[in-house]
């Protein structure tokens, strides 16, 4: 239990004192964000903010899980170390897109069909490592079912574990790129998820198969490491949520965004509760849902819309502004 507390403290003290540190580079280099015109028109003061936010992210994760363990002398784990190197693949993508962005200076990056594929390519390299790698008790990081707080009867077999591991790295990472719109939303919404991430991997390590058999124990590769790593990712969000709280000083881009939801499917699969993170991470698929009933609607009926704006947050926006 002392790595999760080591793990959570470093990483917030790290994103919290390395954020501003950051925000003074990309300020001087004149990193900013793009801020599109025909959103609300309170964004137009963040024109300029700096970006990039999600490279702390990852480098306090990273630093906060690694330097835990350095302290309490226990191993790494092969499925944190493949979620962790998942964060950083998706983080690279992220950080691609940004980086055209700010360069350019517009508010597109990689074309959308560049950026899924990116992201599709890290997934599927990550559900075919992690369905290897058995253990002593010759359990995998990830399983061939499916799973909700549990594993299921349900077998998928190992080309739909990749398929599907693909689909839900693709639906949170480009969730939480949705909910990204709004000062600390993302941030904040990510901390909770995470929090409930820890809880599940130390209650699943207690009632492991490993230690006490017995026909509702879990069969969970790592889960008290998971839980350290949760512990880590969660700590990074608390730290950057200080000042990316609004007024944001700064922003996660795409670099945070995608890695945090990759991180958030990652430990989703690994501690065999997939279809678990739909509740969990519910305002994520709250606002994905908005942006596709938006889309759609808007196709079907010849230009109307349900909502003000897509995604959710900025209905509100707009909303709260007509007032």
């Amino acid at each position: 239990m002392k790595g999760i507390l080591f793990a959570g403290a470093i990483s917030l003290l790290v994103s919290f004192f390395a954020t501003p540190a950051l925000i003074r580079i990309l300020a001087r280099r004149g990193y900013g964000q793009i801020i599109r015109d025909d959103g609300p028109t309170t964004h137009h003061v963040k024109r300029g903010t700096p970006t990039m936010g999600g490279i702390v992210l990852i480098i306090a994760s990273a630093m906060g899980y690694g330097i835990s363990h350095l302290l309490t002398g226990v191993s790494l784990s092969t499925s944190a170390l493949l979620v962790l190197g998942m964060v950083i693949g998706l983080g690279l993508v992220g950080f691609l897109d940004d980086w055209l962005k700010v360069s350019k200076k517009r508010s597109l990056g990689l074309k959308a069909r560049q950026k899924l594929f990116g992201q599709a390519l890290v997934a599927a390299a990550f559900g075919l490592l992690a369905i290897r790698f058995p253990d002593e008790n010759s359990l995998t990081p990830i399983s061939l079912n499916l799973s909700v707080v549990r594993d299921t009867t349900f077998v998928l077999g190992s080309v739909v574990v990749v398929i599907w591991a693909i689909v839900m790295v693709l639906g949170t990472s480009n969730g939480v790129n949705l909910t990204d719109g709004l000062d600390g939303l993302a941030t904040g919404a990510a901390v909770m998820t995470f929090l409930s991430f820890i809880l599940i991997g130390v209650w699943e390590f207690g009632q492991s198969c490993a230690i006490s058999m017995g026909p509702k124990c879990y069969e969970v590769r790592d889960p008290l490491d998971l839980a350290v790593l949760a512990a880590a990712f969660s700590g990074a969000c608390f730290g950057f949520l200080w000042w990316n709280a609004s007024p944001a000083k700064i922003f996660m881009g795409d670099t945070g965004s995608l890695a945090l939801g990759g991180a958030l499917a990652g430990l989703a699969m690994t501690l065999r509760t997939e279809l678990l993170l739909i509740p969990l991470g519910g305002l994520f698929v709250i606002i994905t849902l908005s942006v596709i009933i938006q889309t759609t609607y808007f196709k079907l009926s010849g230009g109307k819309r349900v909502f003000r704006m897509a995604p959710l947050q900025h209905h509100f926006e707009l909303l709260g502004g007509a007032k």
